[in-house]
């Protein structure tokens, strides 16, 4: 039993951290009808952002604090995304208002690889690290009533925290903030929400704001995890069965979903792996993916996408 529930512990932290990035294309899909291919850059850029002035800070200002550090540099690295969503409202969306949904896809495509291209340019292509003081070294809990406790990831639970206050403080921006609602409204109905004075691309850049905050987080816990490099942008593709699973358009259903994803893979990998040779972790979520895409693709709590472009 102790073992079946370290096992599970251990999938939900994970699944915290796929319901993070996954977010950030729900978010983007819910207000503007963008499916947004450029999360997994913009989560790669953002943890470039932040390593590389959390290295750079202490330089210019002579400190050696590691907290004042990673506080101003997650300041800057904010600013940075604001920045680059504004530029994509602007230059990109701003242009593209009532395109096809493919086009609209393309457009996130060149978007992906400019960040790419441009992250590595400004702050260089090495592998970077992020130390943000999250303590890495395991320890044992309800030793009391298992006997040896059960082993959790001191890193992975801290993570696990993190992007759970994260998605609290979104679910609240959402329902209790003005701006949350007038969100809301743009992704129920655009025209609606035009009608009343609701201005668009102001709202556009603002979710594409919100988004890139969430992706700053996420590129924060997995760089501190696995240090930045380029192969980060392939986070997003672990965040792409969590969005078919909880739905494209459903919040709750990206947290969810991912929690669903990250505890399924983990058990998997642990009672019928070792049946199979192992390597169930790699592929389960894609194949639950294409199960629900052939009986319900509109995800568990979804709109049909049919209905929203």
């Amino acid at each position: 039993m102790a073992f079946f529930l370290e096992t599970l512990l251990g999938g939900l932290m994970a699944g915290m951290l796929y319901s993070l990035v996954a977010l950030g294309f729900v978010l983007i899909f819910k207000a503007s009808g963008v499916f947004n291919f450029a999360q997994g850059a913009m989560v790669l850029f953002a943890a470039l952002a932040m390593a590389r002035f959390s290295e750079w800070i202490p330089k210019w200002l002579g400190t050696d604090s590691l907290v004042l550090a990673n506080v101003l540099a997650f300041i800057v690295a904010g600013a940075c995304m604001f920045v680059v969503a504004w530029l994509v409202e602007r230059l990109v969306l701003r242009h593209l208002v009532n395109q096809e949904a493919a086009t609209l896809l393309m457009a996130t495509l060149g978007i992906t690889y400019f960040l790419d291209g441009a992250g590595q340019t400004i702050f260089g292509s090495d592998i970077y690290r992020i130390n943000i003081g999250m303590p890495k070294d395991p320890i044992f809990v309800l030793d009391s009533v298992f006997e040896g406790g059960i082993l959790i990831n001191k890193e992975d639970l801290y993570a696990a925290l993190i992007a759970a206050v994260l998605v609290v403080l979104l679910s609240l921006f959402f329902q209790k903030t003005s701006t949350g609602r007038a969100l809301r409204a743009v992704a129920d109905d655009h025209q609606a929400a035009q009608s009343i004075g609701i201005p668009l691309n102001r709202i556009w850049v603002i979710v594409w704001c919100v988004a890139g905050v969430v992706a700053l987080v996420a590129g924060m816990i997995w760089g501190s995890k696995l240090g930045v490099q380029f192969s980060l942008t392939t986070v997003a593709l672990r965040a792409l069965p969590v969005i078919i699973l909880g739905g494209l358009t459903s919040v709750p259903g990206a947290i969810l979903g991912g929690l669903i994803i990250g505890v399924g893979e983990k058990l998997s990998e642990v009672y019928i792996g070792p049946m199979v040779g192992g390597g169930i972790e790699i592929w389960f979520a894609y194949v639950l993916a294409l199960v629900f895409l052939l009986f319900r693709p509109q995800g568990l709590f979804g709109e049909k996408i049919i209905d929203r472009v």
